[in-house]
């Protein structure tokens, strides 16, 4: 609630079609109104507060937008009652837009606004007015707020939510299907007027379709569109504003309607009958020919299955479908052979796979055709009567004996002769061959069954006229058998019998194998030979069973009377003709304790070596022999060592430091290292050999020229190096030789005592004591050994 106790007065003025709703927005005026809007706010009770409070509507006005004229759109005016008309106040006006779209006259309260106004970015602006004393800035009157409303025109299109709609319908549908429906915007104001109020209308896709002028549903309007005459359809759509009326504004989208397939077309063949010619050569499964059914469908409504229906060739031929071509593939099924049938007839029917039952009405989704087949003539190789053949010959038979015949014929209508041969390859011994002209086979070597029991070779028949048509057959044959081996002992039998044997003892079970075949199974009799019948020591017992058992006729024998015996056996069978043959047992006497186990035969003394096994030998032996080539090896290094480098490394080429770790006995030791020689090289000798290596031969050291006395150890080294650069007898690796010379840079000189010895006079060390008390320690050390001396 705002309260005052002034009266504020709110004069607005407006253009003239604020003066009433009814008049047309679409009329733009400027000016000033013919009648001043006045507003009394009055603080004076709290029922005149009340009533300000219901009567705030006052502060809803109207601008309209788009405004087109060359000043600035007149809004209002703000006056206050204490403006006394000598500019003492101010009008100040503050909110949205203000000082940018909306401005005010601080003399005289006049509210302009600047710019064009757009209802569809902002409909609404709230703004306060103030009147404030110009001098002192301080309020006369409570800041007031009011509305300004963007009255809206028409100046907004409609516009579709796509610029291009897709759609689709089956084909042959009914009058009034749903295909798609379309929506447009306006954004205008819809609750003032009829500018937001869209109708649509179809401006092309006549009189295929319509659309519902308020849904913007899209429907058919033709019925039985068939996709095959036509599978695509443009519809504009119009929505306009206003509710259609004249001056409306509209916008147009575009639809594109597809019409999807249905099966409403059974397939056909082009013409009746087909004519395919096929050579009888042709193997099982090629194809013979292609036949297609056509048929406008597409996809899955256009799959049509290819079946022979009838015709005399029905179990010679098949029919597959190409799925991706939709064609009938026709196949042999089975040999054709021109000169027992060399035409078929065949009716072939197509049927679509996918039928739609709505469209049976339509006939029939099948067609059939007439397919003849015409078997041509070719040469084919001769033909046997049997895929193989299988004979049987005995064993015994005789060279060039026939065993069997082959027959193959040329099966052409000329009957070229025909002439027979056997494949090398499979009778690689030659054991076998055949009667070019008749084709019977006969022996060229003899059989065994026993070696070979089955005989696999293979017959070629060719033409006379044209070798290169020829055929083959495979001819098993059976090597039958004959009694012509006589029995033997199934093993090699070698016994033996104790010294002290009792009669009638068995000492060994005989067996015997045949290797011809019994049909009713061997039966072997054996018995002694009759040489050894009446004066063999043992005799022999036929168990009647394939075996027979040896037995001592004696009570006891002697070995070294008789140490081995030889008892001949004859075996025989009972096919025929009857075989026989002797086989010799050996048996040994051996000595054998009173189980009957034997312990020594002449034959076989038993040996107990008290030494070394052999192995142990031979082990022994090459561990002395291995021993004494180690032995040689090593004298022989030994002699063939030659006089090496002090320095021994397995790579001489690189570089080596050689260090003499050689150390003195202290001040008092003159002996240790003389090195006056870098201070002195005149005092060099000449005859001292080189240490880093072992002397070979003496070379004779070349004289060099002396330094002078008090040269620099600096060019005593670079002498010296110099020399070693260019000597011969110089080892081939880098060498360090390291010289401890401190130099006569140093005020007192050097301390050490080394230097003493390349001087016969005595030392005097007097003047340490002048150096300070940290060489007081030397001062009294050196100072007592002159007292020492002195006395």
């Amino acid at each position: 609630m705002m309260r005052t106790y002034h009266c504020f007065w709110l004069l607005f003025w407006a253009s003239q079609p604020h003066q009433s709703l009814l008049t047309p927005l679409s009329k733009r005026t400027s000016g000033f109104p013919e009648k001043e809007k006045v507003l009394v706010l009055s603080g004076n009770s709290r029922q005149d507060l009340h009533r300000s409070k219901r009567s705030w509507m006052w502060n809803q006005f109207f601008l309209l937008e788009e405004y087109t004229g060359t000043d600035y759109q007149y809004v209002g005016k703000l006056h206050s009652d204490q403006d006394k008309g000598d500019g003492s106040l101010k009008y100040i006006l503050s909110g949205d837009g203000a000082g940018d779209l909306f401005i005010i006259n601080e003399n005289t309260g006049d509210i302009q606004a600047t710019k064009r106004l757009d209802r569809e970015e902002k409909p609404v602006y709230i703004l306060r007015a103030q009147a404030v004393n110009r001098r002192t800035g301080r309020p006369v009157e409570p800041e007031s707020e009011f509305i300004i409303k963007i009255h809206d025109i028409n100046d907004n299109e409609p516009m579709f939510t796509k610029d291009v709609y897709n759609a689709s319908i089956p084909e042959m549908s009914d009058v009034g299907t749903f295909v798609v429906q379309v929506t447009a915007t306006d954004a205008d104001d819809p609750t003032y007027g009829n500018s937001a109020k869209v109708v649509y209308s179809i401006l092309q896709g006549q009189p295929y379709f319509s659309v519902e002028s308020e849904t913007g549903i899209i429907k058919t309007a033709l019925l039985n569109m068939d996709r095959e005459n036509r599978e695509q359809y443009q519809v504009v759509i119009q929505a306009k504003d206003m509710g259609g009326q004249m001056g409306g504004l509209s916008g147009t989208t575009t639809v594109n309607i597809t019409l999807t397939d249905v099966n409403d077309n059974p397939p056909r063949f082009p013409q009746s009958t087909y004519q395919f010619r096929v050579p009888e050569s042709m193997p099982l499964d090629s194809p013979v020919g292609r036949i297609k059914a056509n048929d406008a469908d597409v996809d899955e409504n256009a799959e049509i299955e290819y079946s022979i229906t009838e015709g005399d060739g029905y179990d010679m031929f098949g029919i597959t479908t190409d799925k991706d071509t939709q064609e009938g593939i026709i196949t042999v099924k089975k040999a054709l052979d021109f000169e027992n049938k060399n035409l078929y007839i065949l009716k072939v029917e197509a049927a679509n796979t996918h039928v739609d039952p709505r469209f049976l009405y339509l006939g029939p989704f099948k067609d059939s055709a007439t397919v003849r087949i015409q078997v041509e003539d070719v040469d084919e190789p001769p033909v046997f009567s049997r895929p193989a053949y299988i004979m049987e010959v005995k064993e015994d038979i005789p060279i060039n004996s026939v065993i069997g015949t082959v027959t193959a014929q040329d099966p052409d209508a000329g009957r070229n002769p025909v002439k027979y041969s056997v494949d090398r390859h499979t009778d690689m011994d030659r054991v076998f061959n055949i009667n070019s002209g008749n084709g019977s086979i006969f022996t060229s070597k003899p059989l065994d069954r026993e070696t070979l029991l089955w005989h696999n070779i293979t017959v070629i028949a060719a033409e006379i006229n044209n070798p290169k048509q020829s055929s083959r057959v495979p001819v098993f044959i059976k090597v039958l058998d004959v009694n012509d081996n006589a029995p033997e002992f199934a093993m090699f039998y070698e016994t033996f019998v104790c010294e002290n044997a009792k009669a009638e003892q068995l000492i060994q079970t005989l067996s015997a194998v045949d290797k011809d075949d019994s049909y009713n199974g061997h039966q072997f009799s054996f018995s002694l030979a009759p040489e050894a019948a009446s004066s063999s020591n043992f005799t022999l017992q036929d168990n009647r069973d394939n075996t027979a058992g040896i037995f001592t006729r004696k009570t006891r024998y002697n070995r070294h009377e008789t140490s081995t015996y030889f008892l001949p056996v004859v075996i025989s069978d009972n096919d025929y003709p009857i075989q026989s043959s002797t086989e010799t047992v050996t048996i040994r006497v051996c000595a054998c304790d009173h189980r009957g186990k034997m312990l020594s035969c002449n034959a076989e003394a038993l040996i107990h070596p008290t030494g070394l096994s052999t192995g142990a030998l031979i082990a022994i032996l090459l561990c002395i022999i291995i021993l004494l080539v180690t032995v040689v090896l090593f004298a022989a290094l030994r002699r063939q060592r030659k006089k090496e480098p002090l320095i021994i490394s397995k790579e001489d080429i690189r570089d080596n430091i050689v260090s003499y770790n050689d150390e003195g006995g202290g001040e008092e030791d003159t002996q240790a290292f003389d090195i006056g020689t870098l201070r002195n090289p005149e005092a060099i000798d000449d005859n001292k050999l080189r240490r880093d290596i072992v002397p070979e031969t003496l070379f004779i050291p070349r004289r060099t020229a002396t330094a002078r006395d008090n040269t620099d150890v600096r060019d005593f080294i670079n002498q010296r190096l110099k020399e070693n650069d260019t000597d011969p007898t110089a080892p081939p690796y880098d060498s360090l030789a390291t010289y401890a010379y401190e130099g006569n840079g140093s005020v007192a000189e050097s301390l050490s005592s080394l230097e003493s010895v390349t001087t016969d006079g005595d030392q005097d060390y007097d003047y340490l004591s002048d150096w300070g008390p940290r060489f007081k320690k030397l001062a009294d050390m050196y100072g007592s050994m002159d007292s020492d001396k002195d006395s």
